[in-house]
């Protein structure tokens, strides 16, 4: 989390973390659930006005640019998502949460379209 100026480094009490939900395992959940929501009351990411993504091709900079300019108050940076998390995810049949499988530089759409059966 970078706030006024500095970097924290926030971490999940172990008994907070539900182990039999892929979803909420510490490296892979975005704050909301225990702090955006309760802390901030923003109960939706996705659709909430307050919050903004960025890429993480941008780099922390511009996490701290947003913040230090006053354009954001509070910026948070996320662990890259594994591919071996995202398939325990999809396993499990769930959904990721808001951007946790943010990827860049993005496709081409429509530049080559394969049907798989």
């Amino acid at each position: 989390m970078y706030l006024a100026g500095r970097w924290y480094d926030l971490a999940i009490k172990p008994e907070l973390v539900p182990r039999a939900d892929p979803v909420r395992e510490p490296r892979r959940e975005p704050p909301s659930r225990l702090l955006l929501a309760p802390v901030l009351g923003i109960g939706d990411p996705r659709m909430d006005s307050r919050v903004d993504f960025v890429g993480g091709i941008r780099g922390l900079a511009e996490l701290e640019k947003r913040v230090d300019s006053g354009a954001a108050a509070v910026a948070f940076a996320l662990h890259a998502t594994r591919m071996e998390q995202l398939m325990a995810v999809a396993d499990a049949g769930k959904l990721m949460p808001p951007k946790s499988t943010w990827f860049e530089p993005k496709l081409a759409d429509g530049l080559l379209s394969h049907v798989l059966d």
